[in-house]
């Protein structure tokens, strides 16, 4: 499967928007060009705050949450926050199970993360 296109990193005002375009996040290939385009955003831009949205998305791979973490330790370096939108109930269980609902909050879609994420102060 070709994974080329399946992050998209948009922002608005001040808020970077982490998106997906496949309903499955697999494969080794896509996982490190999701990471690599990632760390080169985070690096250049230093988001303060930054929006995860799952919408669409049905599976991926223990490897996407290691990513999450890599992702929101180097946000909170500099007092960044992520925050998780969009995603279904049954990824929703990973993230508890893993208890990796104690880091990230999570909201039910991409503009209610957003109002939430712009109340912060910056």
């Amino acid at each position: 499967m070709d994974e080329k296109g399946i992050i998209e990193i948009t922002t608005a005002d001040d808020v970077a928007i982490v998106s997906f375009g496949s309903e499955s996040i697999t494969g080794l290939s896509g996982l490190e060009q999701m990471s690599e385009q990632l760390r080169e955003f985070i690096a250049a831009n230093q988001p303060k705050k930054m929006v995860v949205d799952f919408y669409g998305v049905k599976f991926f791979s223990s490897q996407m949450l290691g990513l999450l973490v890599d992702v929101w330790r180097k946000l909170s370096d500099y007092g960044g926050v992520v925050l998780i939108s969009g995603i279904n109930p049954q990824l929703s269980r990973v993230f508890k199970i893993t208890n990796l609902d104690r880091i990230f909050k999570f909201y039910p879609d991409r503009a209610s993360a957003l109002e939430a994420i712009s109340d912060r102060e910056s």
